[in-house]
């Protein structure tokens, strides 16, 4: 069998390709990254005319051509192949995409995907196929009329979570969906097919179209998350005759067809080469932290900060504020987005004009618990709680205080972490941090003692590629007659920089001031 694994990440920003190598024949578990090559898309394809990655609109609307997505793809590979690869050793494909982001195809999409011609680039054989001719992306928020409408025809919020894993996000790809078809009929009509990011690619690799898998279809409101179908009543909900325009959905590990002769002939990729149907960004990076069983939380400390878990079997948040998506090994993954992360952390330390050591020596000083001060760290919009009205909210200490608040505003981000993820049902032996602040290991000691268990500062780049190249590596041994774990082809992938361990001291302190702080939230969110 080939021994490289390619993973494809397609994120807002830039487009990554990242290769594992299987060293020694029969080890799965002998396997390194061989490389990594990431494009930015406005550095790389100005012609775009995209910032960060997206074309921004009005009231809300945020777009991204999916032309550039596939000029992409061709550049990306033509990199490798100039670097010499041996392409034709890459024994299956993996994808992971930002999620939610949707493409529109026309009902000449099946022809021209099934008849490139391997001599011509690809993006301009493809100037025809959409029935849309932007994709709307995760950030869009231009929909709340239509989640409205679904939430409504499906029977209220708590439904539409008990069934889809989340109520109804603007920017999922439902009411995206909905929105198209109220507002550009025709087009909608013209739609033959529905893509999200994740499974366009995979398309274009296997030359037809191919299914969403459960991971990044749970982030369209539209499909049964205990079944891992498509939901009928989801489907009537959100417009006339979408279940058409939808293939099956397909488990993530699963192959979903070998690769198209356009790729055989210009890249030099091995006939054999297997597509898998991609997943979203979110469970890939699950996979490539190797959280693939129960029992450890992922923790993403960056602009935003990100709570993310395995879960065996479906359980949805009560409260609709967290979401549940499919994992790529066959369970659940649980994941909260916290918008107040490093924004509530940085807003502190200009406040009070420190540096970032200054900020740190704070929390290494001050005792846990803040002597009873607390805070709410609302310094935007929060969507864990559903809080839209901007405004931090100070407790026990005055606005000038630079100690009081630079511990407040952490203890504050980790115990809310704590008490949200409790309807997840199990309490994690390990966290393992990634993210920007996760260097900071005042930080990291905080999450430990609040949480009463170790943290794993994770060494990762590239967490969703890597994860897509595991799921790679995951079916090709599989169709090979040699199958693994997945727990045993992410270890040699797992590597910590550091790891603390909590003080049950500060362990102790903490559970007391996690009352505190559940009180002082709920009063607030009463009020608004």
């Amino acid at each position: 069998m080939a021994n490289l694994f390619l993973g494809l990440d397609c994120s807002t920003q830039s487009f990554t390709a990242l290769l594992l190598e299987q060293t020694i024949p029969g080890d799965p578990t002998s396997t390194r990254i061989l490389l990594e090559r990431s494009l930015n898309f406005d550095e790389h394809f100005p012609e775009f005319g995209t910032r960060n990655g997206v074309i921004p609109g009005k009231n809300g609307e945020v777009h991204t051509p999916p032309q550039l997505w596939v000029r992409a793809l061709e550049e990306a590979l033509t990199v490798l192949q100039k670097q010499g690869v041996p392409l034709d050793q890459v024994a299956a494909i993996g994808f992971s995409g930002q999620q939610h982001g949707s493409v529109y195809l026309n009902a000449a999409a099946d022809k021209a995907l099934a008849a490139l011609d391997g001599s011509k680039a690809l993006a301009p054989q493809l100037d025809f196929v959409y029935s849309r001719k932007t994709s709307p992306i995760w950030m869009d928020s231009s929909t709340s009329a239509e989640c409205a409408e679904i939430t409504a025809a499906l029977g209220g919020s708590d439904a539409v979570c008990a069934l889809t894993g989340s109520k109804a996000f603007e920017r999922f790809t439902g009411p995206q969906i909905r929105k198209f078809y109220k507002t550009e009929p025709e087009h909608y009509q013209a739609t033959a097919h529905i893509c999200l990011v994740s499974s366009f690619i995979p398309s274009l690799l296997a030359g037809k179209i191919v299914p969403i898998d459960p991971g990044d279809g749970a982030g369209m409101n539209l499909m049964d998350i205990a079944r891992r179908q498509w939901s009928h009543a989801a489907l009537e909900a959100t417009a006339p005759g979408l279940s058409s325009k939808l293939l099956p959905v397909l488990e993530s590990d699963q192959v979903a067809a070998t690769i198209s002769p356009y790729f055989v002939k210009r890249f030099g990729f091995s006939p054999a080469c297997k597509i898998l149907p991609g997943t979203g960004d979110n469970p890939a990076s699950l996979v490539g932290l190797g959280l693939v069983s129960g029992g450890a939380l992922g923790i993403s400390l960056g602009t935003s900060d990100t709570l993310f878990a395995y879960m065996n079997a479906v359980c949805t948040d009560p409260t609709g504020a967290s979401h549940v998506f499919g994992s790529p090994t066959g369970g659940y993954m649980a994941i909260s987005v916290y918008k107040n992360g490093s924004l509530a952390r940085e807003a502190v330390r200009q406040r009070h004009a420190l540096t970032w050591e200054q900020f740190s020596d704070i929390l290494g000083r001050t005792p846990p618990g803040n002597n009873g001060a607390a805070m709410l760290p609302y310094f935007g919009t929060e969507i864990v709680p559903h809080v839209q009205k901007p405004g931090a909210q100070r407790y026990g200490f005055a606005e000038g205080d630079a100690d009081a608040e630079v511990r407040a505003v952490v203890e504050a981000q980790m115990t809310s972490m704590l008490v949200h993820a409790e309807w997840m049902g199990e309490k994690p032996r390990r966290i393992q941090a990634t993210g920007g602040a996760s260097n900071n290991r005042e930080i990291l000691q905080i999450m430990a003692d609040v949480f009463g268990v170790p943290v794993m500062r994770q060494e990762t780049s590239n967490s969703a590629a890597l994860g897509a190249a595991v799921c790679a590596q995951h079916a090709a041994l599989r169709e090979a007659g040699t199958p693994a774990s997945f727990e045993s082809l992410t270890l040699p992938h797992v590597k910590a920089t550091f790891t603390l361990q909590p003080n049950p001291k500060n362990t102790a302190a903490y559970a007391k001031f996690a009352k505190l702080y559940r009180e002082k939230e709920t009063a607030y969110v009463a009020t608004l």
